[in-house]
């Protein structure tokens, strides 16, 4: 609903609006990146030829399973040489500790040296660090052997792969076979400013907050998570310090550093609201035009607080209740005379034709028009309504201008429906004011 002068020009035709009593969201708006709970390199621990590969590149893999061998052959055997090792330890271990227990027996009866029963006990501990040694060599052996399989160490997203089965791979191989990551569920990474730490430490002690991921263009919502927490220091070059929430990401639409917009919401505040347009902004501040009951439009200073892309939260100067002006504010002076638009006239003006200003005689409001200028009208002739209509557009904005004319020939259309058979084309005033032009 546009505001527009009436062809009187005692009031000015404006949207309006009641304000009401509700709440909004606190919202914080901040940047930021895709980040995986959990990402794994998949680099061999034992070097060999690359056996097999037992996944396909981009495949959803589940925890411990199987993602590729490496021959094992050379691992087996070191394998069965550890444990024949340890085997011929301890027999040797079993040997002496019988000897040992020999010659304790004959020191008994003093028909020994003390001195060979101390050697042979020394000989028995001997051996026993070397059968724990075997245990140990044997057990690395074994650790070898099970790192030939490569397992899945959680479950996620498998990469590219960057090793075909047949080459040979070492221990540390730069980029590894593969790269496994953690999608769901997925966090997000952004700032916040150091001020609102304390809102969202408060509201976090108060409840789960919800945060919203959005593309890069705020287009499309993507996905709706939970705060998780912030970080335990703030960034003194930025004045920031990092938060992180997490998403299910049942869908899979958030990808790994890909770039969101987040925002977190901490809460509602209630007030009374008014839509964005019905707030403006002079010289001393924000203030609402309120309309009273007779229609007149009184400037009132407003305190505003929270806002959206549509409606602002009015902290303090206005009451649930109220008309306030949403449109046409800039036509509004303090203390003058308004119009509701949906309640104006379909056809406001008098028209530049012969005929539209005899319909705007016979059919204009007479709020608008008194009945001196109705009959000032219906005496003129054709030329004389021209050069009335030319005054009236002079000075006007174009946007108004069009606005007039587009009434005017809306009015002649209204008239001719109501009266058929009144005919006679009439040319209607250019957008300059001054000229005429065929409509």
């Amino acid at each position: 609903m546009l505001g527009a002068l009436s062809v009187a020009g005692l009031s000015a035709t404006v949207g309006d609006t009641t304000a009401k009593a509700g709440e909004l969201p606190i919202l914080i708006d901040a940047l930021g990146t895709i980040t995986p709970p959990q990402t794994a390199t998949l680099v061999p621990h034992v070097s060999g030829t690359l056996e097999a590969v037992l996944f396909t590149e981009g495949q959803t893999v589940k925890k411990d399973q199987i993602l590729a061998r490496i021959d094992p052959r050379p691992y087996q055997q070191a394998l069965l040489q550890a444990q024949g090792q340890r085997a011929r330890d301890q027999a040797q271990l079993a040997m002496a500790q019988m000897t040992l227990r020999r010659y304790q027996r004959l020191l008994e009866q003093d028909s020994i040296a003390r001195q060979d029963v101390d050697t042979q006990s020394a000989l028995v501990k001997q051996l026993q660090g070397t059968v724990e040694a075997n245990q140990a060599v044997e057990k690395a052996a074994r650790i070898n052997l099970d790192y030939c399989v490569i397992t899945a160490p959680f479950s996620g997203l498998i990469g590219l792969r960057t090793v075909d089965p047949g080459n040979y791979v070492s221990v540390g191989t730069a980029g590894g076979i593969a790269t496994l990551t953690q999608m769901q569920p997925i966090d997000v990474v952004f700032a916040l400013p150091q001020d609102r730490i304390p809102d969202v430490q408060a509201a976090a002690r108060a409840g789960n907050l919800p945060v919203t991921a959005f593309d890069r263009a705020r287009a499309r919502q993507l996905a709706v998570g939970h705060f998780l927490t912030l970080d335990n220091q703030v960034n003194v070059s930025t004045g920031t310090v990092r938060a992180k929430a997490r998403f299910d990401n049942a869908d899979n639409k958030l990808f790994p550093n890909q770039f969101v917009n987040v925002r977190l919401q901490l809460g509602t505040e209630r007030g009374v609201l008014v839509p964005v347009t019905a707030v403006r902004t002079g010289p001393d501040g924000d203030y609402v035009y309120v309309i009273d009951q007779d229609n007149i439009a009184h400037m009132r200073p407003v305190k505003r607080g929270l806002s959206t892309d549509e409606q602002i939260l009015i902290a303090q100067g206005l009451q649930a209740g109220e008309r306030v002006v949403s449109e046409g504010g800039d036509r509004v002076k303090d203390g003058s005379t308004v119009r509701r638009a949906d309640a104006a006239a379909p056809a406001g003006g008098a028209s530049v034709a012969h005929g539209a200003a005899v319909g705007a005689a016979g059919h204009a409001d007479k709020n608008n028009l008194s009945p001196q200028e109705l009959e000032k009208l219906r005496s003129m002739s054709s030329e004389e309504r021209r050069a009335y209509i030319a005054e009236k557009l002079h000075g006007m904005p174009p946007e108004e201008q069009r606005a007039y004319i587009e009434k005017l020939r809306a009015l002649r259309a209204a008239r001719e429906g109501a009266q058929p058979g009144t005919s006679g084309a009439a040319p209607a005033a250019s957008d300059q004011g001054g000229a005429t032009k065929s409509p």
